[in-house]
């Protein structure tokens, strides 16, 4: 008898690791190397929830943000990367998690039963009442956290700006498409130019792994998210090498104001080799040494009278 219920519990013990783990070997397996690790991330101000314009450039939809700082009241976006654990502050959620699996490992090991050290309770009853505190505790902690590090992207907010459909465009030698005059916040040839220039600035110091360079370039919150990636990478003891960008085509989605901050919305296909390698033996272990084509949807950021950043990435559909 003893057998039978230490069996059961150690099979519920075993489903909530699974629960806990899976996404984030899922989204792992499903990420791309390049600057971002093809995750939609960042935050387009007050229009991070709506989804930008479609271009000629990218005429289909973008995918919602995976890894976002703003918060739409309480219907907060979980990142695809392995959900609490893939957060800013992941270790104190991660560390939370930890601690009540561990209480619950320490019951079966003693004879009391899943998280029989929280409460004493075996029933099926009292094991799902248990997840559900964990589940309350850890989303207040996430709460908390967020909007202990809602600092960064303050720079980046204010009021919203007017709507906007998609912009018409001229063709330019830039590989860009010039908005119309009557966009609520007119784009001029030279953003353009800086938008062309970020593009090829961030892919190399991100491949230089030059995390001063990025603060140079991005958002803090685009920042936070290309360091918990190339930190990974050093883990794997690999790193990801990306040349040869090349702007083929790109549209202004829309662009509008936001108090004192400026916001550009651009559909861009480039070309790049993209390729990662072991670091001790510089052997490739993914990608390829050809060029291949990609199709994202940047938005940047500009508080003036500042310089434009990387604001977010989003991925096409």
């Amino acid at each position: 008898m003893n057998f039978s219920q230490r069996s059961r519990s150690l099979v519920k013990t075993i489903a909530v690791v699974l629960a806990l783990a899976l996404p984030t070997a899922v989204a792992i397996s499903s990420a791309d190397a390049r600057v971002g690790g093809g995750f939609s991330s960042g935050s387009r101000g007050a229009r991070t929830f709506s989804a930008p314009p479609s271009t000629k450039t990218a005429p289909g939809s973008t995918s919602q943000f995976n890894r976002t700082y703003s918060q739409p009241g309480m219907n907060s976006t979980a990142p695809a990367g392995g959900g609490f654990f893939n957060r800013p502050g992941g270790g104190m959620l991660r560390g939370l998690a930890a601690g009540f699996l561990g209480a619950g490992l320490f019951g079966l090991l003693f004879g009391g039963g899943l998280f029989s050290g929280l409460g004493g309770l075996s029933s099926v009853l009292g094991l799902i009442l248990q997840i559900v505190l964990v589940v309350v505790v850890v989303r207040l902690a996430m709460s908390w956290w967020q909007r202990r590090h809602a600092g960064p992207q303050a720079a980046y907010a204010g009021g919203s700006g007017v709507g906007t459909g998609p912009q018409p465009s001229y063709r330019s030698g830039l590989g860009f498409g010039f908005g119309a005059n009557n966009a609520p916040l007119e784009i001029q040839p030279g953003d353009y130019e800086a938008f062309e220039r970020l593009l090829g600035e961030i892919q190399t110091a991100w491949s230089n792994e030059d995390v001063a360079k990025l603060h140079t370039l991005a958002t803090p919150e685009m920042v936070s998210y290309f360091e918990k990636d190339l930190g990974e990478n050093r883990a794997r003891n690999v790193v990801n090498k990306v040349s040869g960008v090349k702007l083929l085509q790109g549209d202004l989605a829309e662009a509008w104001r936001e108090g004192e901050t400026d916001y550009a919305t651009v559909a861009m296909r480039f070309a790049l080799v993209d390729k990662t390698v072991d670091r001790t033996s510089g052997a490739m272990v993914a990608g390829s040494d050809q060029p291949g084509e990609v199709t994202e949807v940047w938005t940047f950021a500009r508080r003036r009278p500042g310089d434009w950043e990387l604001s977010a990435i989003q991925q096409t559909n």
